[in-house]
C-alpha cells in the first residue's frame, strides 16, 4: 500500500508500535514464572486445606478473609496466562509461543481444581446465611460478586464431576480452539504472485479495484473450501461439546449460558434481536439499495458490500494522523479518558504492526489489575483502522478504569463491555465530522459511519441467528458442511436484503469467524453496545451538563453493580422494544441524511 509522499515515511508498516511485555516478565523463561506458578500451587492446596468442607459455616469476616485470599490466588493465575496468550498472539507460528501457552494452560487448569470447591460450596449456604451475608457491610464490595456466584447455582454440578470438567477442557474445547486459530493463522492465498495471510488479503476486500476486490473474494472462497472439512469438523465438535455440557447444566437454550454469563436477561436479548432483524428493512436493506445507485447497478455482489464508494477519496491516515485523531476526539469529551488513552502511546500498549504469523483483527485484553490493559491491532493506515484504534482504546480506558475495583470486580459482562468501545468509535466519528467542512468529505464519511454500524448492528446479529440456527440443529444430528452453509446463506440473504447478490463461494465465508469458537453467542454485544451508545450519545447531546461525570461512574464501576442499576442512571430500560428502537432510529435517521445529500 502506498500513501502520500508527506505520510510515507510515519506510515511504514515496519515501523508501526510493537507491544512490549516485559511488565509481566522478561521472557518465557523468566525465573520469576516458575516461582510465581509454584506460589499459586502452595497458596491453593493451604486455601483447599483450610475452607473445603467449611464455607458453609463461615461468618461474613472469615467469608471476606477467603474470598480476598482467593481473589489474589486468581489474579497472579490471569498474570501467567495473560503473559502467555498475548505472546501466542504476536506470533501464532512460534512453535515456543505455542507450547508455552499450552503448558501454562495446562498448568492453571490443574491448579483450579484445587479451588473449584470454593464457589459450588458458596452457592449451597442455606438462603438465611446467605442472605445475612449479603446484607452484611464487611462484605458489600463483593457483594455483586457474590450474587453472580449464586446465579449459577441451578446449572452447578457435582464437586469432583466440576473437577473433571475443568481439567478435560485442555484436550477438548481448548484444543479445538487452538486448532482453528492454527490452521487460520497457517492458510496462505496466492493472490497477484504473492503468497498472503489472511490479515493480509483481507484489505483486498476494501480495495477500490472492482477487480481485485471480486478476485481476493474469489480465492479467499477457495482457500476456505479447500479446507472446510476441517471447519465442519471442529464447528460440530464444539457445538456438540456446548450441547452435553448444556444440558448437564440444565440450560434450556444454547444461549442461555451466554446470557447467564453476561448478567443479562433472556427477555433483554430477545428485545434486542426482534428489534434488529424489524430494523433490517429499514437499515441494511435501504442502505444496500441506496449503494447500488450509487455503483449505478440494481444489485451489488456481496465482494461490494464493503467496497469503498464511487466518490470515496483514498484518503490514508497515517498512524501518527490516527494517533492524533483519536486523542483529540477523547479529549474534546473527558480530559481524563485523554490522559489515560495516550498512556497506551507512550508505554508501548499496543502492537500495531502487521506481520506474519501475528494473530488477525483487533482486541484489547484487560490482563489483571495490578498491571493494565494490551491492544492488539492490524494497522493499515484506512478510515476503518482508525476507527478500530478508537474502538480498542474505548476497551482499554473502560478495563483501566475498572481496575481499581480489584481483580473480581473490575470485569464488565459483555452487556456493557463493547459500551465504551462502540462510544470512543462516535467520539470520533463526530470529531472527523464536525472538522470536516467538505460536502463530499461529509458524505463519505456518514456512508462510512453507517456501513460500519451496520457491521455492528446487523450483521452481528444475523450472525447470531446463524448461531442460535447451527446449535439447536445440532442438538439432534451432525451437521454437513453443506448444511452450515446453507444456514449461513439463509441468514446472510434475510440481512442484507434483495440488493446484495451473494454467490456460490460466499457460502464458505461462516468458516473464519473466530467468536463462533471462541465464545459462542458473544456477537450480540456488539449490537447491545451499539444501540446503547447511540442512545447514549442523543443524551450526551440534548444534555451534555454533568453527563461525563455519569459516564465515567459507569465506566469505573466495572461489574462490581448489577449493569440495570448503571442503566438506571440514564433512565434505559433494555426489555423495552422502544429502547431499542431508539437506538436504531439514530442508524436509520443517518440514512435518511444520506439519501438527502
Amino acid at each position: 500500500m502506498k500513501l502520500k509522499k508527506k505520510i510515507k515515511k510515519s506510515s511504514n508498516y515496519n515501523k508501526l508500535p510493537i507491544w512490549d511485555l516485559k511488565d509481566f516478565y522478561i521472557d518465557i523463561n523468566d525465573n520469576q514464572i516458575f516461582k510465581d506458578i509454584n506460589d499459586i500451587k502452595n497458596k491453593s492446596k493451604n486455601f483447599q486445606k483450610k475452607y473445603e468442607g467449611n464455607v458453609k459455616n463461615l461468618s461474613s469476616k472469615k467469608l471476606l478473609t477467603a474470598i480476598v485470599q482467593l481473589e489474589k490466588i486468581d489474579e497472579k493465575k490471569a498474570k501467567i496466562l495473560s503473559y502467555a496468550y498475548l505472546l501466542y498472539a504476536a506470533n501464532i507460528e512460534d512453535k515456543k509461543n505455542k507450547i508455552f501457552l499450552q503448558k501454562i494452560q495446562e498448568k492453571i487448569t490443574t491448579l483450579n481444581s484445587l479451588i473449584i470447591f470454593f464457589n459450588l460450596e458458596l452457592n449451597l449456604i442455606p438462603i438465611n446465611k446467605i442472605n445475612k451475608h449479603l446484607n452484611s457491610k464487611i462484605l458489600k464490595k463483593y457483594k455483586n460478586w457474590i450474587k453472580i456466584s449464586l446465579s449459577y447455582k441451578s446449572h452447578q454440578l457435582e464437586k469432583n464431576l466440576e473437577r473433571l470438567i475443568q481439567e478435560k477442557k485442555i484436550t477438548s474445547s481448548f484444543s479445538w480452539s487452538r486448532l482453528f486459530d492454527e490452521t487460520i493463522a497457517n492458510l496462505r492465498f496466492n493472490f497477484e504472485k504473492k503468497e498472503l495471510s489472511f490479515t493480509e488479503i483481507s484489505k483486498y476486500l476494501t480495495d477500490k479495484n472492482h477487480i481485485k476486490r471480486k478476485n481476493a473474494s474469489l480465492v479467499i472462497g477457495e482457500v476456505l473450501k479447500k479446507n472446510i472439512n476441517i471447519f465442519t469438523t471442529i464447528s460440530n465438535v464444539l457445538a456438540k461439546d456446548k450441547d452435553i455440557d448444556d444440558k448437564w447444566r440444565n440450560f434450556k437454550e444454547p444461549i442461555s449460558s451466554r446470557n447467564l454469563s453476561n448478567v443479562v436477561e433472556d427477555r433483554v436479548i430477545d428485545a434486542l434481536t426482534f428489534s434488529v432483524k424489524k430494523y433490517y428493512p429499514k437499515i441494511s436493506h435501504r442502505y444496500y439499495s441506496l449503494k447500488a445507485r450509487w455503483f449505478n447497478k440494481k444489485q451489488i455482489i456481496y465482494w461490494d458490500r464493503n467496497a469503498p464508494l464511487p466518490f470515496q477519496q483514498n484518503k490514508k491516515y497515517s498512524w501518527n494522523d490516527a494517533k492524533s485523531i483519536v486523542l483529540k476526539a477523547y479529549k474534546s469529551f473527558s480530559p481524563e479518558m485523554h490522559a489515560i488513552a495516550e498512556k497506551f502511546f507512550e508505554k508501548k500498549w499496543i502492537d500495531a504492526q502487521i506481520r506474519k504469523g501475528k494473530q488477525g483483527g483487533a482486541f484489547s485484553a484487560s490482563t489483571i489489575p495490578s498491571i493494565h490493559p494490551y491492544i492488539l491491532i492490524n494497522y493499515q493506515g484506512t478510515l476503518r483502522d482508525v476507527s478500530t484504534l478508537a474502538h480498542e482504546l474505548g476497551h482499554g480506558i473502560h478495563q483501566y478504569l475498572a481496575s481499581f475495583q480489584g481483580y473480581y470486580n473490575a470485569s464488565t459482562p459483555l452487556t456493557l463491555a463493547e459500551t465504551a468501545s462502540v462510544f470512543g468509535e462516535m467520539l470520533t466519528f463526530k470529531y472527523l465530522l464536525n472538522n470536516e467542512e467538505n460536502k463530499l468529505r461529509k458524505k463519505i464519511l456518514l456512508a462510512n459511519k453507517v456501513e460500519d454500524m451496520i457491521n455492528t448492528v446487523v450483521r452481528q446479529i444475523a450472525f447470531l441467528e446463524f448461531e442460535k440456527k447451527l446449535h439447536n440443529k445440532r442438538k439432534t444430528s451432525e451437521l454437513s458442511t453443506e448444511e452450515i452453509c446453507n444456514l449461513w446463506i439463509d441468514v446472510q440473504s434475510d440481512s442484507l436484503g434483495p440488493y446484495v447478490k451473494i454467490k456460490d463461494n460466499y457460502k464458505y465465508y461462516w468458516s473464519y469467524i473466530p467468536h463462533f469458537i471462541h465464545s459462542p453467542f458473544y456477537v450480540y454485544a456488539y449490537a447491545f453496545g451499539d444501540c446503547m451508545v447511540n442512545s447514549l450519545y442523543s443524551v450526551y447531546e440534548k444534555s451534555p451538563k454533568g453527563f461525563e461525570k455519569k459516564y465515567l461512574q459507569l465506566l469505573k464501576s466495572g461489574g462490581s453493580r448489577n449493569y440495570r442499576e448503571l442503566l438506571d442512571t440514564f433512565n434505559f430500560n433494555p426489555t423495552k422494544i422502544k429502547f431499542w428502537s431508539n437506538g436504531l432510529d439514530v442508524i436509520s435517521k443517518f440514512i435518511d441524511e444520506l439519501e438527502n445529500i
